[in-house]
């Protein structure tokens, strides 16, 4: 356990019923006896453990009284960092908070820096590391599919699986030492087919867990969803349907969105961000090859590109163009304005783009846009069958971590069928045993952690 003792304010800024000082460390008792009159006189420590007692917060040096507050003590080790804790409820708003926390630092506590609360709790080894950065995707969730999924790894559904891989790798490890170090002693050989069989289920393990990484993200972050399309096909009409809100400007002028306009929907929980872009087109307008510009920059980073055609007018130019663009990258083809004679040839198109999913739609009537929302969730999910057990990738550093791990891991079966020497074999397995260890916090510098926490907040 640390020795100092921190402290931070753990509700957001402003105006409110309740906001909430917290402190942890072997001094919070002391710190808040100091500052703490319960109104029936005992002290708070005589009081049982986790319970809310009602008194004031006094200023030693004035005996003024600061706030009426609910104040908790909550003994180690049983507590969110597994130190004493002691969380002081008062009257939500700028002044008795800030009174309350200068308070409580003249007495000796240090402040809190951003996520130094969740640090040691892992630090103290209540939770490991993917559970700490678990905490913040908890918060940051855009959607309650996001946060279950934060939630379920919180609760430890990755941290167990990457442990029983290393556990597997640990025992590996194990016999390949022996074997190394007392070859003539009388232990059973570990030949290279037995070898080979064990990495083999080590590698698809890592590579199973490999597989759900753009879903886990996704998931979390969002899908960068963006419309293409010439102008005045209906881009703005998709976005404003999709949102259920007019978000775009509409017109039957081209060229009336000049720029990307953002937000983000939820579609059967995955949140989406949706960009319309500005139409594509060759266009003398300054203001509007700006924005043309920008939209083929946010084009070459989009997670998924719906292309919207107007199926009333043949294809021309400037959808071909698109349709080049559109190559090796995730799309979706909508025909819109199906209400209207259809002049579209839609057996060139899936010609032209063999691998894309067309949809035919009509945002006027609101046909067809089922399809669409369905064709999303297919793509993200990509054929995971997702449940409460499952554990899904959701962190870059994690899936980092595991792409190190699972070359290391190619590279010791690469050396098993070459019968290369077990100590060659050693380093490679060690190598994945160490790397997978990153993702849980066992095999990790404090410059990193430092760089983890930091994007906490202060008082989490």
């Amino acid at each position: 356990m640390s020795e100092s003792t921190i402290a931070a304010i753990s509700t957001a800024p402003g105006e409110a019923g309740i906001a909430i000082v917290r402190l942890t460390g072997e001094n919070s008792i002391n710190i808040i006896e100091d500052i703490f009159k319960p109104t029936k006189g005992k002290k708070i420590r005589d009081y049982s453990d986790r319970r809310l007692t009602h008194g004031y917060i006094i200023d030693p040096h004035t005996s003024q009284a600061i706030d009426e507050v609910l104040v908790t003590y909550m003994k180690a080790p049983y507590t969110y960092t597994a130190e004493d804790v002691v969380e002081i409820n008062c009257h939500g708003g700028i002044v008795p908070v800030k009174k309350i926390l200068e308070l409580v630092l003249k007495r000796g506590a240090v402040l809190a820096e951003p996520g130094e609360f969740t640090k040691r709790a892992f630090l103290n080894g209540r939770i490991d590391l993917s559970q700490a950065e678990a905490v913040i995707d908890m918060i940051k969730a855009k959607t309650e599919n996001g946060f279950k999924l934060a939630f379920s790894q919180l609760e430890g559904s990755l941290s167990l699986k990457i442990m029983e891989i290393r556990n597997t790798i640990l025992e590996m490890m194990a016999h390949i030492t022996v074997n190394i170090d007392f070859p003539d002693d009388d232990i059973e050989e570990l030949t290279y087919d037995e070898l080979e069989k064990r990495a083999l289920a080590i590698h698809e393990s890592i590579l199973n867990l490999l597989k759900t990484a753009d879903t886990g993200r996704i998931i979390k972050e969002g899908l960068n969803t963006v419309i293409v399309g010439k102008p005045n096909v209906g881009k703005s009409s998709l976005m404003n349907a999709l949102l259920r809100e007019a978000r775009a400007i509409v017109t039957e002028i081209p060229g009336t969105t000049r720029d990307t306009i953002e937000e983000f929907v939820s579609i059967q929980g995955i949140p989406i961000k949706i960009i319309d872009t500005a139409g594509i087109r060759e266009t003398e307008d300054l203001v509007e090859k700006v924005g043309i510009e920008r939209s083929k920059e946010i084009f070459n980073k989009a997670d998924l590109i719906i292309f919207v055609l107007n199926a009333s007018e043949p294809l021309s130019h400037e959808d071909e163009v698109i349709m080049k663009l559109l190559i090796n990258r995730p799309a979706i083809i909508l025909m819109n304005k199906t209400d209207l004679p259809i002049k579209l040839e839609e057996k060139y198109i899936l010609k032209s783009l063999p691998d894309k999913k067309l949809i035919k739609v009509s945002i006027i009537e609101g046909t067809g846009l089922d399809k669409l929302e369905e064709a999303i969730v297919d793509l993200v999910y990509g054929g995971l069958v997702i449940n409460k057990e499952s554990s899904l990738v959701t962190n870059v550093r994690h899936k980092n971590a595991l792409e190190k791990a699972e070359k290391a891991m190619r590279d010791a079966l690469s050396a098993i069928k070459n019968n290369l020497s077990m100590d060659f074999l050693e380093v490679d397995v060690k190598n994945c045993w160490e790397e997978l260890g990153e993702i849980i916090g066992e095999t990790m510098g404090e410059d990193v952690l430092d760089k983890i926490f930091s994007k906490f907040c202060i008082g989490k």
